[in-house]
């Protein structure tokens, strides 16, 4: 037994709270100290996954008690996977200028920084927890935060928080039912425990039952399409550096946990490729891929198109987890991670243009390319990576979703990831279009350059990203994710 399960969660809520005391006397000292918070966090992060890949996984049982009757902490390749992913994610955001691109003048004194590490430390527990309902709490305390954070975007925001707070609690009432059910039946509540029950308890209607619930549950707090309908005002009217992190890891905690239930705890009876409970999550997040694309279409607001794509994206990885199969499985968890940096990159992207010229309709946008350069640039690599463009990030896990849809011989999944990436360049060349190759309508372009090294820098580390991500998949692939992903769908 080792403590490492639990330092990153413990290291930011330690944050949090000495962000949270220094913030009323000095943003900049709660700015600083939420910086180091996430860089230990990722630090720490780091180490987690080199030794879970050298010695293989780590747990923790809470107070010294042991499992099942403890809360059990477990640190494997995939929860490894995705502390690097949030807390990377989280420094990024944090470096980035918080109080740009908001509708209004923000509060002085807003507490967005500890709130923002209270997300990543819920964000890190979900990923880490080994007890169903541990990680309802762990799901409560980033909700929960995500509601302040997105409030404070002004008063639509508030009405996008508020609405959000409906459809998150909704959400997380499906959780725990579904959890109480599965606990009626086997009387525990740690993961590998329930599993080894499930497994010998013959189909139970309360089992069927609690599972449903528990998916439909998260499949709400993912976004997934036809779920997802919270998700486009709050991304739209929160700030940019929480739309950031809400599209970047809040919701795939949600699709981890996703992953984690169906595909380990839940009985290989009832979910694997083609049966009901995982080919249904595989068609809704194809229904969702198709609409999330054309609704992006549609769009005249930046930040509005981003959340429509997010719906799209998010429908790759519950197509993938749907897909059940080793190829299916690994390319949504890579797509994770990918969806990740270029999707922040975006956000922030937005964000800086809000900040600099306070504009976010497209057409008013025209001819911005040449007075911001780097920052075009930025944004072409991190659209070619959504689009799927090789040799960017966003190519090889659409790859590996249409091998594993190959391999479960549905074609119309082919066509549907085909032709996303066709819709994809379709919203994002009318885009460039208006800002590469238009003159300038406004007098905030004309005037526009590229914004200082504080806004520059964490959207130029992300934009690279996407193409260091894409060099290096077989890497990921390999060294983390087939493991991990075999582990899942070992029967």
């Amino acid at each position: 037994m080792s403590a490492l399960p639990v330092l990153v969660p413990v290291t930011l809520i330690v944050a949090a709270l000495v962000a949270g005391m220094a913030g009323p006397a000095s943003q900049r000292v709660a700015a600083v100290v939420a910086r180091l918070g996430a860089a230990g966090g990722l630090a720490l992060s780091l180490l987690g996954l080199m030794r879970v890949l050298d010695q293989g996984p780590v747990t923790h049982d809470l107070g010294g008690w042991p499992p099942p009757i403890g809360i059990e902490y477990v640190l494997d390749p995939l929860a490894a996977y995705m502390t690097v992913v949030i807390t990377a994610i989280g420094l990024l955001v944090l470096a980035f200028p918080t109080r740009a691109g908001f509708d209004a003048a923000p509060p002085a004194r807003m507490p967005l920084y500890p709130l923002t590490l209270v997300l990543l430390a819920g964000l890190s527990g979900v990923v880490l927890a080994g007890d169903l309902f541990n990680l309802f709490v762990f799901l409560e305390i980033y909700a929960i935060s995500t509601y302040a954070l997105v409030s404070l975007g002004g008063d639509r925001a508030t009405f996008a928080a508020f609405r959000y707070l409906i459809f998150g609690t909704l959400g997380s009432t499906l959780y725990l039912l579904g959890v109480g059910f599965l606990y009626f039946e086997t009387g525990t509540l740690n993961m590998a425990d329930v599993a080894q029950r499930l497994a010998a308890i013959p189909e139970s209607s309360a089992v069927l039952a609690g599972l449903a619930l528990i998916v439909i549950g998260l499949s709400l707090k993912m976004a997934l399409f036809p779920l997802h309908v919270w998700m486009p005002e709050a991304h739209t009217f929160a700030p940019p550096s929480v739309a950031a992190l809400l599209a970047a890891v809040q919701v795939k905690a949600a699709a981890y946990a996703l992953v984690r239930i169906l595909l380990s705890v839940a009985p290989p009876e009832l979910v694997g490729d083609g049966l009901t409970a995982t080919a249904t999550l595989a068609w809704f997040g194809a229904a969702g891929i198709v609409f999330g694309s054309v609704m992006a279409i549609a769009q005249r607001d930046v930040k509005r198109l981003l959340a429509y794509s997010t719906v799209a994206q998010l429908g790759f990885i519950g197509l993938g987890i749907g897909l059940a199969n080793q190829q299916g499985v690994t390319g949504a968890l890579l797509h994770v991670a990918n969806h990740a940096v270029m999707k922040s990159c975006l956000f922030l992207i937005a964000g800086s243009l809000l900040a600099h010229t306070g504009l976010r309709d497209i057409p008013s946008l025209a001819g911005l390319g040449r007075r911001m350069p780097l920052t075009t640039f930025a944004f072409c690599l991190a659209a070619a990576s959504m689009v799927g463009v090789p040799p960017t990030a966003g190519f090889f896990s659409k790859l590996y979703l249409l091998l594993g849809s190959i391999e479960a011989g549905n074609w119309v999944f082919v066509v549907v990831i085909a032709a996303s990436s066709l819709l994809t360049a379709g919203y994002f060349v009318v885009m460039l279009e208006q800002v590469l190759t238009r003159e300038p309508v406004h007098e905030a372009v004309r005037t526009a350059a590229d914004p200082g090294p504080a806004y520059l820098a964490p959207v130029m580390v992300l934009a690279v990203g996407v193409v260091v991500l894409g060099l290096g998949n077989l890497s990921i692939v390999d060294g983390i994710l087939a493991p991990a992903t075999s582990a899942l769908l070992a029967p």
